[in-house]
């Protein structure tokens, strides 16, 4: 015990020697260090060792509280984006299965979905997407360090591997991307010990079966959406609103559809408490707001979509002076990403203000790696960046929602065009296409540029991503009706939306 004393003691004084000395004569181990391997901060490593930078980026993932683990890549990759965007995909078909026969597809007997199937091709796709990162980074040089890292000053990290060891790192720039986690409520008994979030949900090797989805953002919405799509009893359990943040007509269309979809909604509710029966349920408890009454039933999973926290507690930010908004506990930063402490970085879901969107953060990082090697001073533009909900009817939009419009131009200074269409493959089908709408935010007058746009329907990215790119080129109502659209593309009926909302007229589209 005392020989292992003395070597710690040793290891601790040559470090110490290590940092005075960097200090002193200015040199560093690296140009760069990133601590965060999700989208962002892998993005950012790559572009700077490109650009001539030595790099090392730390990546460590602490399992869920469920035990899930997964490799690098960030939330998108592991327990986001793709597996969120291929079990949507694996909803979608169930539908087009059942739609196939009204085309003329003979289909013998019931269809059933395989959750195993489902997940363990999933999985595999996501190990692939691992392997890659960890290639790419080896192709650009970049140090990859699977270690937990914190700051010690304005140039020094220091990591911790999984055995405890301590590693010192110093860099001229020191950038911190090290995204969220998905939020417990701890107040209500038994929701940690019987609840899941995002983080396990598309882990599981056996179907979660009957699922009470508790909140209403966009994660909690395509969860349960791509549940019912598979055949899963589900239910959505609303506080208050859905999607906020987003455009609330366009909320309402989308949880209308998923009601119409077989998604059952419990609207002002709260949940009190998750116990486990002796059967392996789980009995929830809460109290509808409408009534004041407490209501029970029982589910096979709880799944916990009440919101994100940011990955920035075991930082060390505080002790080196990296303010934080305090009720967030995001960092705050200015337009170039910068912190508080000089040679200190932060971007991607951490920033407080920026949205959480991964190409955002790719965005964001790859720049921030060209002003730090001198290459450029673009500034990332957050303004009107195009995201999409992927719910069964998806919801895509760019730019400012109505209400947002309203607020800061007044009612009188806008105008909505809208329109209700159907897509044509819905005709056959015979699906109810009440909900697919069209809306077009603009400026009253002048050459009324366009403040936002929203689109639900088939294929809602695709549509959307394409006319984003003309809120970058200052696009106005005239130009959208100078466009001409493709024919028959749901994308074309933005190109000849012309009732206002203000004209009372009726929106819905007829003949071709």
């Amino acid at each position: 015990m005392a020989a292992l004393c003395r070597v710690r003691h040793r290891w601790k004084r040559t470090n110490c020697i290590q940092l005075i000395t960097r200090n002193l004569t200015g040199t560093f181990d690296y140009d760069l260090v990133v601590i965060g391997g999700g989208s962002g901060g892998l993005a950012c490593s790559k572009e700077a060792a490109q650009l001539g930078q030595k790099v090392a980026v730390l990546d460590y993932v602490e399992p869920s509280l469920k035990g899930t683990k997964w490799g690098i890549g960030g939330t998108c990759v592991n327990v986001g984006c793709i597996p969120k965007k291929l079990m949507h995909q694996a909803a979608l078909l169930g539908t087009a299965v059942k739609d196939a026969q009204k085309y003329g597809w003979q289909i013998p007997g019931p269809i059933s979905h395989n959750w195993s199937s489902m997940a363990e091709a999933v999985q595999n796709h996501v190990r692939s997407l691992n392997w890659g990162h960890r290639v790419q980074l080896q192709d650009k040089e970049v140090k990859y360090l699977n270690i937990k890292g914190s700051l010690v000053d304005e140039h020094t990290v220091k990591g911790l591997t999984r055995t405890g060891k301590e590693i010192m790192l110093t860099a001229k720039n020191i950038v911190i991307a090290t995204g969220g986690r998905p939020k417990y409520p701890t107040h209500i008994p038994g929701a940690v010990e019987h609840g899941i979030t995002s983080d396990d949900i598309f882990w599981l090797k056996e179907s979660p079966g009957k699922t009470l989805v508790v909140g209403a953002s966009y994660v909690a919405l395509e969860c349960a959406g791509f549940l019912t799509g598979i055949g899963l009893d589900t239910t959505v359990m609303v506080r208050s609103i859905p999607l906020r943040g987003f455009d609330q007509q366009m909320a309402g269309l989308v949880t209308d559809y998923m009601e119409a979809y077989g998604t059952k909604f419990s609207w002002r509710s709260v949940p009190k408490s998750v116990d486990k029966l002796s059967s392996g349920a789980l009995q929830v408890t809460w109290t509808d707001e409408q009534t004041g009454k407490d209501q029970r039933d029982t589910f096979d999973s709880v799944l916990w979509a009440v919101g994100r926290a940011p990955e920035t507690k075991t930082l060390g930010l505080e002790k080196v002076g990296v303010k934080l908004n305090k009720e967030s506990g995001k960092i705050l930063v200015a337009a170039d990403e910068s912190t508080s402490v000089p040679n200190i970085y932060a971007f991607g879901d951490i920033g407080e203000g920026r949205p959480e969107l991964t190409p955002t953060a790719i965005k964001a990082g790859k720049l921030l790696a060209r002003r730090l090697a001198g290459q450029t001073n673009e500034l990332m533009n957050y303004d009107n960046v195009a995201t999409t909900v992927f719910t069964p009817l998806e919801y895509g939009c760019v730019g400012l929602s109505e209400e947002e419009a309203e607020g800061r131009h007044g009612k009188d200074s806008i105008e909505v065009y809208h329109a209700f269409y159907k897509p044509l493959e819905f005709t056959v089908a015979e699906r109810d296409a009440s909900q697919c709408y069209i809306k077009v935010v603009c400026k009253r007058g002048g050459d009324q540029r366009i403040l936002g746009l929203h689109f639900t329907g088939p294929n809602a990215g695709e549509v959307t991503q394409g006319f984003a790119m003309g809120f970058q080129c200052g696009a106005t109502l005239t130009h959208l009706k100078e466009t001409v659209g493709i024919h028959p593309t749901c994308a074309e009926e933005l190109t000849k939306v012309n009732v206002s909302k203000r004209s009372g007229l009726d929106a819905t589209v007829t003949g071709c």
